[in-house]
């Protein structure tokens, strides 16, 4: 779910100087600024229809806005490798047509990107930053592009859509080229894609591809290695990701091997139904055929278990997961616990193993933990 798009605001001074809304300077750069009110952005309700391909492309109405991917990856010797490719959009104002202009140098529209590999001993990152209008970075619905310079996730040929793409991303000691084919349908999260994100009901449109199958290749340190594996795209948009209260989330997408995924999350903080605070959980039990099961209350049970030290902070690495009613009871592990993403706003994402009831892989991502 990345998620972690009010980072952007950090940024925002460099690429634009403020030279254009000189009164709307962010006033968070934490996570739980996600929950700030943001009544003049649209935002995303229940009841929503999502379109496709149209989905697929950005919605500047918005606030912010991510299309997150990760996979699970092996090479023919059994090493394991994690890969993550990211584009965030975040507005920086709501629209107003008063100032639009046509030159592309007023446009609100900031991105960022991040792009990993990780090794069961290693875990490399790279960031990038781009605004809207010039070209540098966006999206396009059909046919499917997202790029930032030339990291991209691409559509195939026009009548792909998302089921056949091809993801790059290249740094100075890594990168990748990999080809996604899809084997299952698009999931759509929550309320026929309206994510609830906390009691006071706010939350996100969410939906995700978690049924690529991964082939290609894989540069580091100048070695090339073919891979093979899995990978979940993720596609969220929000206006108020948080509720004022929450500090972050606990993020988990599970691969098991017995043909099922896992969308799952913890949501930090809040107001519980009897209004002494307490976390909000919710989660998504996808059939090998790709059916949806909302998940709810005791149906989903997210217990940390071991923390890791990683970058100062105390993180749970190690957790308990529980779905009762599909008979899921198994222990996620990262399988390096420093795989910290130190960028503008750091967070932890990684790569985890499952085992217990079902054995699988994933991908955990945890923000909003402060250093001690």
């Amino acid at each position: 779910m990345t998620r972690i798009l009010l980072l952007l605001t950090l940024i925002a001074a460099l690429l634009l100087g403020w030279q254009f809304w000189p009164d709307e300077r962010p006033t968070s750069t934490s996570y739980a600024g996600l929950g700030e009110d943001t009544a003049d952005f649209r935002q995303a309700r229940p009841g929503t229809t999502l379109a496709f391909p149209a989905d697929h492309g950005p919605h500047p109405d918005y606030r912010i806005e991510w299309w997150y991917l990760t996979a699970n990856l092996v090479d023919e010797d059994g090493r394991a490798f994690g890969v993550q490719w990211t584009l965030f959009r975040q507005a920086m104002a709501p629209a107003d047509p008063a100032l639009e202009t046509p030159s592309p140098w007023t446009s609100r529209q900031l991105w960022m990107a991040h792009a990993a590999l990780s090794t069961l001993g290693d875990h490399r990152f790279s960031e990038r930053f781009a605004r809207g209008g010039v070209g540098q970075a966006g999206v396009e619905a059909a046919p499917f592009a997202a790029w930032i310079d030339d990291w991209s996730l691409r559509a195939t040929d026009a009548t792909a859509g998302l089921d056949r793409l091809v993801v790059q991303a290249s740094d100075e000691t890594f990168g990748y080229r990999l080809n996604l084919d899809a084997e299952g349908p698009l999931v759509r999260h929550g309320d026929a894609g309206f994510s609830q994100k906390s009691a006071d009901g706010q939350g996100s449109m969410y939906y995700s591809q978690p049924f690529y199958r991964v082939t290609g290749q894989l540069r580091l340190d100048g070695e090339v290695i073919a891979v093979g594996g899995r990978a979940w795209l993720d596609r969220e948009w929000s206006s108020q990701l948080l509720g004022p209260t929450q500090s972050g989330w606990d993020w988990f997408s599970l691969h098991l091997d017995g043909g099922a995924k896992l969308m799952a999350f913890r949501l930090r903080g809040g107001s519980d139904e009897k209004g002494d605070g307490g976390d909000y959980l919710s989660g998504s039990w996808i059939t090998p055929q790709g059916e949806v099961t909302p998940l709810v209350g005791d149906e989903l049970r997210l217990t940390p278990l071991d923390d890791s030290r990683v970058a100062g902070r105390e993180l749970p690495t190690t957790w308990r997961v529980e779905v009762p009613g599909h008979g899921l009871d198994v222990t996620v592990r990262a399988r390096h616990p420093d795989q910290w993403m130190d960028t503008s706003f750091a967070y932890w994402e990684g790569m985890v193993s499952v085992e217990g009831s079902q054995e699988g892989v994933g991908y955990l991502e945890m923000t909003g933990y402060a250093p001690e």
